[in-house]
């Protein structure tokens, strides 16, 4: 029983920093440019936002300012969430 704990934990202690590369952040910008096909949106701080399959695009195109709640992962910034301001 301790090995399977031991063999446990350190398990646990390799995975954990893996959490720790992906970063949630929000920033409040315009929208440059919204590319359906591509599932992404440019802001005014010429940085790419990739969107999931399932967005909703309605009421997104350029110059409507949003807030956006990302996670990098990768290096890529993944919109968890999008509200127009």
């Amino acid at each position: 029983m301790r090995m399977l704990i031991a063999t446990l934990l350190a398990t646990a202690s390799i995975f954990s920093p893996l959490n720790s590369w992906a970063q949630s952040a929000d920033i409040e910008a315009t929208i440059k440019t919204v590319d359906v096909k591509a599932l992404s949106l440019t802001l005014d701080d010429d940085k790419t936002y990739k969107l999931p399959e399932e967005f909703n695009f309605e009421g997104l195109k350029a110059g409507v300012k949003v807030v956006v709640f990302y996670t990098m992962v990768d290096g890529s910034r993944i919109v968890d969430d999008l509200a127009i301001v």
